[in-house]
């Protein structure tokens, strides 16, 4: 899981950037009509598994998770990501489930395609040969829904959301007004040099 999502279980704040940080993570960004179906999925969850629902607006796929990064090192970051050469993925949103031990209800895919893999293989091997920290581990893509569910759903099958994902993009969180969001700092295009 993606610590970046906002608070994590048991009501505590999320960690937050020093004043010479920011707390950034690469991932996918929904288009308008995803991200509709994903917050729809997020309220039908919600009905059965209560819970807080993640924001539409925040809704998103992790790639990578960087934590807090020295503000001088952003520039680093973004001549890595544009070294990145990857097709665009198509990526079908169709099971759910539950993190018992963080209380999250969560969407994913049954099968990961091959090219969302070698994405993240790209960001991390590039991230950890710069010098970033990040997880270097198998990737299994879930978009976080509910925070402090209740329980599991009683269906593990989703209605199948397409997601085509022609680009990448570089998030910092944030706190505003008490509230976690995210604001893009870097868009890259997926299939652009291929």
């Amino acid at each position: 899981m993606s610590g970046a999502e906002g608070p994590p279980a048991g009501g505590l704040s999320a960690p937050q950037a020093m004043p010479d940080t920011a707390r950034l993570f690469f991932a996918l960004w929904p288009d308008d009509a995803v991200r509709a179906a994903l917050a729809r999925l997020a309220r039908s969850l919600h009905q059965e598994c209560g819970g807080r629902m993640i924001p539409a607006r925040n809704i998103h796929l992790t790639l990578v998770f960087l934590g807090n990064v020295a503000t001088g090192r952003v520039p680093d970051l973004h001549a890595l990501a544009a070294t990145i050469v990857a097709p665009p993925t198509d990526l079908t949103i169709d099971e759910v489930d539950y993190w018992r031990r963080n209380r999250i209800a969560w969407a994913g895919a049954a099968k990961c395609p091959g090219t969302l893999r070698t994405l993240v293989a790209q960001l991390t091997h590039a991230l950890l040969t710069a010098g970033f920290h990040c997880e270097d581990r198998e990737y299994a893509p879930h978009i976080t829904l509910l925070r402090d569910a209740r329980r599991s759903p009683a269906v593990k099958a989703a209605g199948g959301i397409v997601w085509h994902a022609c680009d990448f993009v570089l998030m910092q969180s944030l706190r505003r007004d008490g509230a976690v969001v995210y604001e893009a700092i870097g868009r890259w295009p997926l299939g652009a040099a291929l």
